[in-house]
């Protein structure tokens, strides 16, 4: 008995501190939004935390010599791409949290796969709706009108900042199957969209940034608080969490390191709650436990699972993959070949960033002689 209970407890030592560390990186960020905006308007705050984050990965991507697409068609999905998977949802989230506590944010950032779903399938044609999904979404969308306590009627600051971060978590929505339609078929590798994309993103701030908000403010000007925020907006929670995140794909597999999306508001509410003394009135956090129980029921987390699909895509190709945990989705292959969907322990595909707990698959970098890709990573 001994002998097959040490090498699982090893294992979970191995991966369990960096998924923990991951699920407080990401729930640290909307503390960290939070403290920014004292300071920075959201669109500068936006900007200063992409422009970060770019330039962490553009140091990863030399060190592991790694290189940005070329092709204009890439860069061109991107503008899409880079517009609703990081500037709006970033700086709505930051008008949000200007009205609404960050720990309320962090709610509203789980209701991403919501969105992701029916627009993966009504709209891009990614994913297939089933009876299970649907019970599911529906009990995601009351667990949202719960959040919202649409009884207490509607109206005033309050509200309206919920739906910003509500509308941050539909522009994710957007990003990540419009990603998986138009870019899932590129050779290039998780960090390297992740790097392009934060580059156009920061190109799309800065102008319209300009125009809206005015110049920016110069770093030297600003509290020792807020650029520390900034800094861990930009380089902790996009470059290393990139890292950790990889890691943790690698050692526990894709499955089980997708339901680090199921931390991140519990880490935003204890934050929210220790550091910022924020407090949650009753039916937030339950409206929040009813999303993640639609989140999973719509995923197959919980009740009867399928059986798995067995038949093996040609080598090269992308396998078609359910919505995952982290509200990602899988693009349908080119030759119209499917394969199961990892599970702990297998190779992971490649996925990219577009916001905090939220990612998409893309087709990775390379594969194996049997036609298995090479793990990537979701970062923040």
């Amino acid at each position: 008995m001994t002998g097959h209970t040490t090498p699982d407890r090893a294992a979970l030592r191995g991966w369990l501190p960096g998924f923990l560390a991951l699920a407080a990186i990401w729930g640290s960020s909307f503390l960290f939004i939070k403290v920014g905006i004292a300071e920075l308007h959201p669109l500068h705050l936006t900007l200063y935390r992409v422009a970060t984050g770019a330039a962490t990965l553009l140091v990863v991507l030399l060190l592991l010599r790694d290189r940005l697409p070329r092709e204009p068609w890439i860069w061109a999905h991107l503008v899409v791409v880079a517009a609703f998977g990081v500037a709006i949802p970033f700086t709505l989230f930051g008008y949000g949290e200007q009205r609404v506590e960050s720990m309320l944010a962090g709610i509203w950032n789980a209701t991403t796969p919501l969105f992701v779903l029916p627009l993966a399938v009504l709209v891009f044609r990614t994913e297939r709706l089933t009876a299970r999904a649907a019970v599911g979404l529906g009990l995601g969308f009351l667990g949202v009108l719960v959040v919202l306590g649409v009884w207490e009627g509607v109206g005033g600051a309050h509200f309206t900042g919920q739906l910003m971060c509500f509308g941050a978590a539909a522009c994710y929505g957007v990003a990540i199957p419009y990603q998986k339609r138009f870019i899932a078929g590129s050779a290039h590798s998780g960090l390297s969209l992740s790097a392009a994309q934060l580059l156009v993103a920061t190109a799309q701030l800065a102008v319209v940034g300009l125009l809206v908000a005015g110049s920016p403010p110069a770093p030297t000007g600003l509290s020792l608080p807020v650029v520390g925020s900034v800094l861990a907006l930009g380089a902790l929670g996009t470059g290393l969490a990139f890292v950790i995140n990889l890691r943790n794909i690698r050692l526990a597999g894709a499955s089980t390191a997708a339901t680090v999306t199921y931390l991140v508001p519990i880490f935003a509410v204890l934050i929210g709650a220790l550091v910022l003394g924020e407090r949650l009135n009753w039916h937030q956090p339950v409206g929040a436990l009813v999303v993640l129980l639609g989140v999973a029921v719509a995923q197959g987390l919980l009740g009867p699972r399928r059986p798995r699909r067995t038949s093996v895509a040609a080598a090269g190709s992308v396998a078609e993959l359910p919505v995952a945990a982290d509200g990602s989705v899988a693009a349908p292959p080119a030759d119209g070949s499917v394969a199961a969907p990892p599970a702990a322990g297998d190779t992971p595909v490649a996925t990219t960033p577009v916001g905090v707990g939220a990612s998409v698959t893309a087709r990775p970098a390379g594969t194996d002689a049997a036609g298995v890709p090479e793990p990537e990573a979701t970062v923040c």
